[in-house]
């Protein structure tokens, strides 16, 4: 019998929200920093005045304005959009409402994933540097949840998931060249693999059928538009977080 996911009071959902909105400038920081075409180097200062990127002056905490602090350039992710993800991010933690350690290995993951995301909506990228942190600490988390009671079952189910879906994708690339995943995706799969089979091999199929139908209307809708042709590369990495969310909401815990 699945077991329902325990209630939290309104105070504790506001700590959480704004425990996750003080890790805002990190992730506005990450998103700066590594939204940069394939082959650049990692920003390191305003594209405007070559003011160095920190959390200190002249980028006062990376404020949601997101201009440089030092000539007004716009930088990094829109006004708003990383602390309307992380809002939306931890609310679907939440109401996942699953028990406390994969909980944790799902908000690290998400830490992580966030800010990769919206690189890869900005330049087509999903660096290294953000993908296996994020797929490492997933499985240690979740590995510590096996060993304080949840039994090493689940935890190489997870890891095994995890494996065949990245190398699945890699696969495709190998394959396929530039008409297959890139490697990115690989990576950030991974970790999609890590959290959606420790609920099992259903999970992950659910997962993966959920991700391509939201790419393909996302595809169909930019077509219509006429904001796409049928040649036009899209990432794939947005779909992929969207759908691990939504499949870990669609389960009972």
């Amino acid at each position: 019998m699945p077991v329902k996911p325990r209630e939290t009071s309104p105070t504790s959902r506001g700590v959480r929200v704004s425990a996750a909105l003080a890790v805002v400038p990190l992730l506005r920081l990450a998103v700066v920093r590594h939204a940069v075409p394939v082959g650049s180097p990692w920003r390191a200062g305003c594209a405007g005045c070559a003011a160095p990127i920190g959390l200190d002056r002249p980028w006062p905490a990376l404020s949601p304005v997101a201009r440089c602090g030092r000539c007004g350039t716009r930088v990094g992710a829109p006004p708003g959009v990383v602390e309307a993800a992380v809002v939306a991010a931890v609310a679907a933690v939440i109401l996942i409402g699953a028990p406390p350690l994969p909980t944790v290995a799902l908000l690290w993951w998400l830490g992580w994933v966030v800010p990769a995301t919206l690189v890869d909506l900005a330049v087509h990228r999903l660096p290294d540097r953000l993908t296996y942190p994020a797929a490492a600490g997933t499985w240690t988390l979740l590995g510590l949840a096996a060993v304080t009671g949840a039994g090493a079952a689940p935890w190489l189910r997870a890891t095994a998931a995890g494996l065949v879906l990245a190398l699945s994708f890699a696969a495709t690339t190998l394959l396929l060249g530039r008409r297959g995943f890139g490697l990115g995706d690989a990576k950030l799969a991974l970790g999609v693999g890590l959290l959606l089979g420790w609920y099992g091999w259903s999970a992950l199929v659910v997962g993966m059928l959920l991700a391509f139908g939201f790419s393909a209307l996302v595809s169909l809708a930019l077509l219509a538009a006429r904001r796409a042709t049928w040649s036009t590369h899209l990432p794939f990495g947005p779909h992929l977080t969207l759908a691990t969310l939504t499949t870990l909401l669609l389960l009972p815990h």
